[in-house]
């Protein structure tokens, strides 16, 4: 995880205003959360209102406000793996019973008023057929779901993230290197140990297989806790944030607590 951040291959432009303009978020709930506790940034603020932001850069800093701008585009961004995969499957009581819904505590309105509403994003079939794809690959460490069933904010937030980056013409490698990098900084403390039993096997990080490490073997819940048990952990890290809404609280100052990596999925 390195400590400059990493550039992604996509650019926000001007999402954070087409999300507060279609409700899915209310910008004064958004910025109060920040506000509050004194960290609503330049980069922030531009991110959320600004007309012309460039490539995403993520770090250990802005991590968590990033979760909570792609939480929002995933929930509200038109797209057939919210509309016909697993979250409206009649068996889970609907698509508004899930901590990526329900948690959504910072749109205008009922966050389900925006699930899959609002066209920001439009793919190719060829783009959708790879976010499919790739979704159903990428795991987190939360629960025991991929990304094609967005039940939590990281979710969702990942769905999002792959949506973009297809639509601005990434990879399928691009999008399985970047969904690593982005679980790291959302995740650090599981990628440390992760990062730990590959090197155990003689396996640098820089030269693992991301889609590898993505997968339910290592980054479901079940898949982690099976590894974890093979490795004696490294040093707890910072977390961009736990499965709920994103406070700024672990950023506020250079004295307050570090906000550690969570598991559970609820506010």
């Amino acid at each position: 995880m390195p400590s400059k951040g990493v550039i992604l291959p996509a650019s926000w432009g001007n999402l954070g205003v087409q999300l507060v303009d279609s409700g899915a978020i209310d910008a004064d709930k958004f910025k109060a959360i920040y506000e509050q506790k004194g960290v609503f940034t330049d980069e922030y603020k531009n991110l959320l209102l600004g007309d012309n932001n460039g490539k995403i850069k993520i770090t250990r800093e802005n991590s968590g406000y990033y979760l909570n701008l792609f939480w929002a585009l995933g929930l509200a961004n038109k797209n057939p793996i919210l509309d016909t995969g697993e979250m409206v499957d009649p068996r889970y009581g609907g698509a508004g019973n899930f901590a990526s819904t329900g948690g959504w505590i910072l749109a205008k309105g009922n966050a389900m008023d925006h699930y899959s509403k609002h066209a920001f994003i439009t793919l190719t079939l060829e783009q959708q057929a790879l976010v499919d794809k790739v979704s159903r690959g990428i795991y987190r460490p939360c629960c025991g779901n991929s990304v094609h069933f967005p039940d939590c904010n990281h979710g969702m937030a990942m769905l999002g993230l792959l949506e973009l980056m297809a639509s601005q013409g990434a990879s399928e490698q691009d999008m399985w290197k970047t969904a690593l990098v982005v679980n790291s900084y959302w995740f650090p403390d599981t990628y440390l140990t992760i990062a730990t039993y590959m090197k155990e096997k003689e396996i640098k990080w820089k030269n693992v297989n991301p889609q590898e490490m993505l997968s339910a073997s290592y980054s479901s819940a079940q898949g982690f806790a099976n590894i974890a048990s093979q490795v004696t952990k490294p040093a707890s890290s910072q977390s961009a944030g736990g499965c709920g809404v994103d406070t700024g609280g672990a950023h506020a100052n250079d004295s307050a607590p570090a906000q550690k990596q969570q598991s559970g999925c609820g506010i």
